[in-house]
């Protein structure tokens, strides 16, 4: 398990995954199942761009203007495009700042 060094932090992370999720990535079974596991936003965090001019880069380290490419041209099937799409979300809301303490 992942301890925030902020105080609040895990309540923001919480939300932004559950607003992500809702929109994008997850829609809940029950109403218990509301808040996905965080240790998905932890591989997100850490996943590296397997192709391209990027190779190699974090997803979160990609350049705006690519990960905009890829939500106007369609993001790739599968477990990259969701973690590409969660991504995208996540710089479109200027919220890169609260993954810098899971990197």
């Amino acid at each position: 398990m992942y301890v925030f060094p902020y105080d609040g932090q895990e309540n923001a992370v919480s939300l932004l995954l559950s607003n992500i999720n809702q929109r994008t990535l997850y829609v809940p079974e029950k109403k218990d199942d509301m808040f996905p596991d965080k240790e998905y936003l932890l591989k997100v965090v850490r996943m590296r761009m397997p192709f391209g001019k990027y190779k190699g880069r974090l997803l979160i380290d990609l350049p705006e203007a690519y990960i905009v490419w890829f939500a106007q041209q369609g993001f790739p099937k599968g477990e990259l495009g969701n973690m590409l799409e969660c991504v995208y979300e996540i710089k479109l809301n200027g919220l890169e700042y609260l993954l810098n303490p899971l990197r």
